[in-house]
């Protein structure tokens, strides 16, 4: 293949995108971007279930520590690094691989993102002063009052996703949906897209061994370690603030465990309810490398 081709292997998480990404960019000689929202992150290590230390070896991955939790990282930040990213892994190799969970960010990197409206400082810090007091229900309520096509449509369990709908909401009168309507960026590579899926019953299960497996590995410690840092956006995220809770003293360790079960499952259907929606994904079974290898 000379033509330069990126390579995305999306999914939901705990399907076992890091293992197939490492054996495609095996075969293909090549490196890895990540398209995870919290790996990025150099402070969180246990709980965004970062690659091994080996795998990390094996295989050159961007994206993974790259950043701090004091740094502002979304979208718009994530094109510009992977765009930069796929740049250098051209000058080298023909294909890049890209994976990882996080929708918005994959497609940000293959077509770009809409222009939003500014927003001003005042706005978006009555927003977030609010949100710290009165949390995500508090959030919820305001969205749906204030923008409710966002609320039957968007993710309202994603408090950044919430604060933003309303932020836009709040400086123009109009539904953020009304902005996201841009045209798609042409990119100067091909894009093959991949999609990984399991049965239900498996993926669940899944889920729920990988996140005993996180608590036998020290995940509390972790939180524990990042408790005096939990009003940051980065730490905003299903494994971190249910454990913040049972050390509030509001749960027992058991209940924060099965929330984060619980609520890990839920973000992998609505990763799910994403991907599906693009019709540009083929999907495949984790463990079916070489129907992926064929199809590329």
């Amino acid at each position: 293949m000379n033509e330069k081709t990126c390579l995305i292997i999306a999914g939901p998480t705990a399907v076992g995108k890091t293992a197939v990404a490492i054996e495609i960019a095996r075969h293909f000689n090549t490196e890895i971007i990540s398209a995870d929202s919290r790996q990025c992150f150099k402070e969180m290590t246990i709980g965004v279930a970062k690659p091994s230390p080996d795998e990390l070896q094996q295989v050159h991955h961007y994206f993974i520590n790259s950043h701090s939790i004091h740094e502002d990282v979304n979208a718009a930040v994530y094109e510009q690094y992977a765009l930069q990213a796929a740049d250098k892994i051209f000058r080298h190799h023909n294909i890049a691989v890209v994976t990882g969970g996080t929708g918005l960010y994959i497609k940000a990197f293959c077509e770009g993102l809409d222009d939003m409206p500014p927003v001003s400082l005042e706005i978006r810090q009555a927003i977030s002063e609010q949100y710290q007091k009165f949390g995500l229900a508090w959030l919820q309520q305001q969205v749906q009052q204030q923008d409710p096509l966002y609320y039957k449509t968007g993710e309202i369990q994603n408090p950044q996703r919430l604060i933003r709908a309303l932020e836009v909401k709040q400086a123009t009168g109009a539904s953020i949906r009304s902005f996201q309507q841009g045209k798609k960026a042409v990119r100067p590579f091909r894009i093959i897209k991949l999609a990984l899926e399991l049965p239900k019953p498996e993926l669940h299960a899944r889920i729920n061994a990988r996140v005993d497996m996180m608590m036998e590995m020290g995940l509390l410690q972790e939180v524990k370690g990042l408790l005096p840092k939990r009003q940051l956006n980065a730490l905003q995220t299903v494994g971190y603030t249910e454990l913040f809770d049972h050390l509030d003293g509001r749960i027992t360790l058991q209940q924060a465990v099965e929330q984060i079960k619980t609520n890990t499952r839920h973000y992998a259907k609505r990763q799910m309810t994403w991907f599906r929606k693009d019709a540009g994904f083929r999907w495949f079974s984790p463990f079916s490398i070489d129907d992926m290898l064929r199809t590329i």
